[in-house]
């Protein structure tokens, strides 16, 4: 900085000096301030007017309601219903796939609709009932939709087929008296990676014809 660019009032003199910053000073501030971030807690912050409260980053405790019990536990705001499902509740019939929102596998039932439970957060899913594959047996007793997919050998792997028996039960569950047609785009959402649509569409003409 020349003569000429020296500041001649103090207070500008001191504002120039607090912009000069080095790097060292900066990473400094930095590994403060990331180190201060896990000592947050639950807080209420103000957008467009209204107060949010905003969770974490650690965990904080949630309620679920899961098959109609209701179940407690501790997440990080970052974990998706999928995650709580299977590595805390050991509800494991939804399964990771592509874990993107587009193949189906972790299809749960979340107030009467289907959802892909790795694109919900289990922070969100608080006092919406949840319906899992788990729920849909009677004692020994397959759902008939289950039933449909063995009958008709709607399966190879298995590994999405929990998905396609929740993703068509939640369908049916507003559409009882779908065409196989209507069923088919009902579960256009799904896919099976072994290409058993054939089967599939045989089990969607069974339960048509049922009136399931």
């Amino acid at each position: 900085m020349t003569d000429d660019q020296v500041p001649k009032n103090p207070a500008d003199k001191k504002k120039t000096e607090g912009a000069n910053v080095s790097r060292r000073d900066f990473l400094k501030i930095s590994g403060i301030s990331a180190a201060a971030v896990p000592v947050l807690g639950t807080k209420v912050v103000h957008a467009a007017g209204r107060p949010v409260r905003v969770y974490g980053p650690g965990k904080v405790a949630i309620e679920l309601s899961v098959n109609g019990k209701p179940h407690s536990l501790q997440v990080e705001p970052r974990v998706t219903l999928l995650d709580a499902l299977r590595d805390q509740l050991e509800i494991t019939g939804a399964k990771r796939v592509c874990d993107r929102a587009e193949c189906g596998a972790c299809t749960v039932i979340m107030e009467g609709k289907a959802v892909y439970a790795c694109s919900v957060l289990a922070i969100e899913a608080q006092g919406k009932p949840i319906t899992t594959v788990e729920s849909l047996m009677e004692g020994e007793n397959l759902h008939p939709i289950q039933q449909a997919f063995v009958d008709n050998d709607a399966s190879q792997c298995g590994f999405c087929t929990p998905g396609f028996v929740v993703a068509l039960k939640a369908f049916l569950d507003k559409h009882p008296n779908a065409s196989p047609a209507e069923m088919r785009q009902g579960l256009s959402g799904n896919l099976c990676r072994c290409g058993t649509y054939h089967g599939l569409q045989l089990a969607a003409a069974q339960l048509a014809q049922k009136g399931a």
